[in-house]
């Protein structure tokens, strides 16, 4: 019986050398998302919004190309866009409208403010306190609280977040800002030209609209 405790104690103690702290879990996420950010990166958010309903947004990113998916009520716009061009697919007409972008922003720009949600998952433990509130063999759940060091005003109470086990990949991250949900979930990684380029081909029928000058 001794040597049987004495096993279990073993076993006990080396479980606990590879456990990790919920702050270990999130900066290896976010050290994983770095690395795969060259790549390109896609991700659906769900916004509830009093009295509107519930909008959803789908962003793909890879450089300085972006496709942009907006749907509520049954209806889904698209449009895919570059340092210089874009291209906006109605589907109750069946057109897309191809216009210059000009100098509204840099490629750069465009990048960042299509993408800035993603901000959210990065350096959560700078100003939160993470906790975790369950663990399948699939997941880590974890319940992110702003704490008093953190003075950003914009920053959400309260955010949930879940982390896949094994990729470190998020799975999804909600929370509650300006009395509407989100609810940020399907991310991608290695997004490809395909993901964000307008092909006509893919759209049988529809009627291009010029605009460029």
């Amino acid at each position: 019986m001794k040597k049987v405790i004495a096993l279990l104690a073993a076993f006990a103690v080396a479980i606990t050398s590879f456990a990790q702290t919920p702050e270990e879990i999130v900066n290896k996420m976010n050290e994983v998302m770095d690395k795969l950010e060259g790549s390109g990166t896609g991700m659906t958010m769900v916004s509830k919004v009093p009295i509107l309903g519930t909008m959803t947004t789908t962003i793909y990113s890879l450089g300085h190309k972006t496709r942009l998916e907006v749907g509520m009520e049954g209806q889904k716009a698209i449009t895919w866009m570059d340092g210089n061009t874009e291209w906006e697919y109605n589907p109750g007409s069946n057109t897309v409208t191809i216009k210059n972008r000009g100098s509204k922003k840099k490629p750069s720009e465009l990048k960042n403010s299509n993408m800035e949600e993603l901000e959210m998952l990065e350096d959560i433990t700078d100003g939160y306190d993470v906790f975790l509130t369950k663990e399948t063999d699939k997941a880590w759940y974890l319940q992110c609280k702003k704490n008093k060091s953190n003075k950003r005003k914009d920053d959400p109470k309260k955010m949930d977040l879940v982390v896949a086990k094994g990729t470190y990949h998020p799975i999804s991250l909600s929370t509650k800002v300006s009395g509407f949900t989100m609810t940020m979930r399907d991310f991608k990684f290695n997004v490809t030209e395909k993901d964000v380029t307008f092909n006509k081909a893919d759209y049988p029928g529809v009627t291009i609209i010029d605009e460029r000058k």
